[in-house]
């Protein structure tokens, strides 16, 4: 059944009408277009679907839309600000993070999350609030080295 279902997307208050249980990937990807949230394993495994609920790393393809009512819902458009990328981002460029890029948005967000909650994790908190996050190309260790170096960045740094 339809409802109506009220949130702020990326800073902008929005509505949606929709089957409250769909998916919020699905909503964001159909009904706001927001194509940067990839849809992978839809059983919250991957990561890939990454989004964030009041700052918080939620999967996707899991969470239904009616959870997101009154929340705020960042995606990985929403991130950089006025055509600024965020320092995470500069940073997965600057580290070459990314190679074919699929992962590239939940890593990130679930890395703003990560670090939104500890400003400056070692290497191996990293890791362990990466765990659940897959990139089948490899770049695992270019993701930490970006993190760390956006961890910096978000401190006052420039992202190295």
């Amino acid at each position: 059944m339809a409802e109506t279902i009220a949130f702020t997307l990326n800073d902008k208050p929005v509505r949606v009408t929709t089957d409250g249980q769909k998916p919020l990937l699905w909503v964001l990807r159909t009904d706001f277009g927001l194509t940067g949230t990839k849809p992978s394993c839809g059983q919250a495994h991957c990561g890939t679907c990454t989004v964030l609920v009041d700052n918080k790393a939620v999967r996707s393809c899991v969470y239904p839309v009616r959870n997101a009512s009154g929340r705020e819902v960042r995606t990985i458009e929403g991130l950089a600000q006025n055509g600024e990328l965020h320092p995470l981002q500069k940073a997965f460029v600057a580290h070459d993070a990314l190679q074919c890029g699929y992962c590239t948005p939940g890593m990130i967000l679930t890395a703003y999350s990560l670090l939104l909650q500890n400003p400056e994790p070692t290497r191996e908190e990293i890791v362990q609030g990466l765990d659940r996050n897959l990139c089948r190309c490899g770049a695992h260790t270019r993701i930490i080295d970006a993190i760390q170096a956006a961890a910096q960045a978000m401190k006052g740094g420039k992202v190295q």
